[in-house]
């Protein structure tokens, strides 16, 4: 008995191995465990991510795959890769350098692979659940984190509320999932389902909560209220407009009078900019406002193919004034901290048309109403904004968390689109 057991199990492995549908749903499930681990750990995403890929190799359709790279949503993020690539050729940076700064492009490889998978998965819903689920027991950590340092993982240097990673990370991931719920809630309000509509506005206010009294990025503060108006000029009419507005500013006056974290966050960006114009002080936005007008001065230089792949460290090492006082003028950095001014300068006007092509592209895609539309819109949206004061489309996470998130939102909508067109055609 023992042994026709272990023969039967043996059989059933076989078939699955043989089976597409098998190998499909181990695609699905290692791109579950990529966005849920995403938020906890560089090193697990990737592990998981490099599954997922080796998994849709058995039962490729390699013809139907390569027709796909030819649709402009795919073309455009290969194009860049490939002008990082060769960029190197005309880079006066060591070739180290030059092969390094490549790197943050290669992910972009990863996003037609998405769109091509999901276009033909029905599970892409649950990478959205699997992110917002990590995401929301992550916000548990933080506040934990908040009242016990000692639990984090992340001490050096400290920061508060941070479990792992950093505060960036963090709050672009607790903005995206409170924006994005928006959607499902109107909906389910639409259809008079109140108590998991009140189940999710919950959540949703968790994440503002959690950024209002325990950590926030400056860069989540400025984009937050561009997001929800795209949300509100898409899907609310004027009067629920003004209603909602008028919650949010009742909200925003409410958490700050109660929370001296948002208030010290908010106050810093006038006295970062007062000690970097008096001083030369290198705060966090005068070092911002240093990197961008040197790298301005950098494009000029070369301003239609630019400097070359990995150029970025030398030019600001040329350019960093002598001195042993810290000043901002005397930072040296490979990355500007705004992602249009990063591709400017190492690839020039040709850069600059490739990096918005892929926004523009993108947005275009997701143009419907449906919770994949409104998803991948607003993973666009937040990183050409965010972008303006950090290079994330070329970031670790925040580069994954668009990479993921327009990759399996622009499969769904493709599948959808096409679902429709078929159904068009059996009806005429």
């Amino acid at each position: 008995m023992t042994t026709l057991a272990r023969e039967t199990a043996g059989q059933m492995l076989s078939r699955r191995l043989r089976s597409p549908a098998a190998w499909s749903e181990m695609v699905d499930l290692f791109a579950i465990l990529t966005a849920a681990s995403l938020p906890w750990s560089t090193s697990l995403a990737g592990i998981f991510n490099a599954l997922m890929l080796l998994c849709m190799v058995p039962f490729l359709d390699v013809r139907a795959f390569l027709q796909s790279l030819t649709r402009p949503i795919c073309a455009a993020p290969i194009a860049l890769v490939l002008l990082a690539l060769v960029g190197t050729l005309w880079s006066d940076a060591a070739w180290g350098a030059r092969f390094y700064a490549v790197n943050p492009t290669v992910k972009l490889l990863v996003l037609p692979v998405l769109l091509y998978h999901f276009e033909r998965s029905p599970r892409g819903r649950w990478i959205f659940v699997a992110f917002l689920v990590s995401c929301a027991l992550l916000s548990v950590m933080s506040w934990l984190v908040a009242l016990h340092p000692n639990l984090a993982l992340k001490n050096d240097p400290p920061e508060r509320g941070i479990f792992v990673k950093n505060y960036i990370d963090q709050s672009q991931e607790f903005a995206l999932c409170a924006v994005a719920l928006a959607y499902p809630v109107v909906m389910l309000l639409r259809e008079k389902r109140y108590w998991l509509a009140g189940l999710l506005t919950a959540l949703a206010l968790s994440f503002f909560v959690n950024m209002a009294f325990v950590v926030v990025s400056r860069t989540a503060l400025v984009t937050v209220p561009i997001m929800f108006a795209v949300f509100a000029l898409l899907h609310l009419s004027w009067r629920n407009i003004a209603i909602i507005s008028a919650a949010l500013l009742a909200g925003a006056a409410l958490a700050w009078q109660a929370s001296p974290q948002l208030r010290r966050t908010v106050d810093s960006f006038a006295s970062d900019y007062t000690r970097y114009v008096e001083k030369g002080a290198p705060t966090s936005a005068g070092l911002r406002l240093e990197f961008w007008r040197k790298s301005l001065g950098f494009f000029a230089e070369a301003p239609i193919v630019g400097h070359g792949t990995g150029s970025t460290r030398g030019l600001f090492e040329r350019a960093a004034t002598p001195g042993g006082q810290p000043l901002a003028s005397a930072e040296v950095i490979g990355n500007p901290h705004n992602q249009t001014l990063n591709v400017a300068v190492q690839w020039g006007v040709i850069g600059i048309v490739s990096l918005y092509t892929i926004w523009i592209l993108h947005l275009l895609l997701f143009r419907g109403d449906s919770l994949a539309n409104w998803v991948g819109l607003l993973v666009v949206v937040q990183n050409v904004f965010t972008s303006l004061f950090n290079s994330h489309l070329f970031d670790f996470h925040e580069g994954w968390m668009y990479v993921i998130g327009v990759g399996v939102a622009g499969g769904m909508v493709i599948r959808a689109q096409q679902a429709e067109a078929k159904m068009g055609e059996a009806g005429s």
